[in-house]
């Protein structure tokens, strides 16, 4: 017991003095995860209103694709993007195997489905409302998918936080393109099971309650924000 209490108090000691180690790699892993958070809104919001108001072909199929990769195993999405980006790869000229750049890749792919599905849903559900409406006033398709993604925009939060969780605790898939490396590509979820495999618990625990901190901090502020968005706009 006393063992477990000086391990935490030790781990609090490296947060309270801005462990350079820590910072680091906290800054590293809050890079990585926001950028692949951008690219996936950026791609999966709108692949989700496109599927929710489009009606055509093979759609079914698109959803149970789309649906279906949300729960893709980290570490299969990773062997993709290291094939990808790997030397024999088609992308291998470009050297970015084992940089940010290929973790934010590969944490692109795993948020995008995540939030196009849940957007889906959400702009689904509108769209059945005012799609009538839509149709009286002429809107093409691409005007009804514009307009409900930013009728949409708080409820839309649920998707990003989404995402960034699913970002920000993925661990197989960087491992396997980041390679893990000091001072280059070592985030917070790859650290903590380094530093747990080496006896380095303070400093495990210490990412660990930060990674924790973290979400919970971007939780709320989501909340608040789309609280007073209710308030002020309805």
């Amino acid at each position: 017991m006393y063992g477990l209490a000086a391990t935490f108090a030790d781990a609090f000691a490296l947060l309270a003095t801005f462990d350079h180690r820590a910072v680091e790699i906290v800054s590293l892993s809050l890079q990585v995860s926001v950028s692949a958070v951008i690219l996936g809104t950026l791609i999966g919001l709108p692949l989700g209103a496109c599927l929710a108001v489009g009606r055509f072909p093979g759609r079914s199929a698109a959803l149970v694709v789309i649906n279906g990769l949300m729960g893709a195993p980290s570490v299969v999405v990773g062997v993709v993007v290291y094939l990808i980006l790997s030397r024999s790869g088609p992308l291998g000229g470009l050297g970015m195997l084992y940089t940010p750049a290929a973790m934010v890749a590969a944490q692109t792919l795993l948020v995008v489905p995540l939030m196009a599905a849940i957007a889906r849903q959400i702009i689904e559900d509108t769209w059945q409302r005012y799609a009538e409406e839509f149709r009286a006033m002429r809107f093409t398709w691409l005007q009804s998918v514009t307009t409900l993604l930013y009728d949409c925009r708080h409820s839309l939060l649920v998707a990003v936080l989404a995402g960034l969780g699913r970002a920000m605790s993925e661990v197989g898939a960087v491992m396997i393109v980041g390679g893990n490396i000091d001072h280059a590509t070592r985030v917070m979820t790859t650290a903590i099971a380094l530093e747990t495999s080496k006896g380095d618990l303070p400093l495990a625990i210490a990412l660990g309650i930060v990674l924790v901190a973290v979400i919970l901090v971007l939780n709320a502020a989501a909340f608040a924000m789309r609280a007073w968005a209710m308030r002020r706009y309805g």
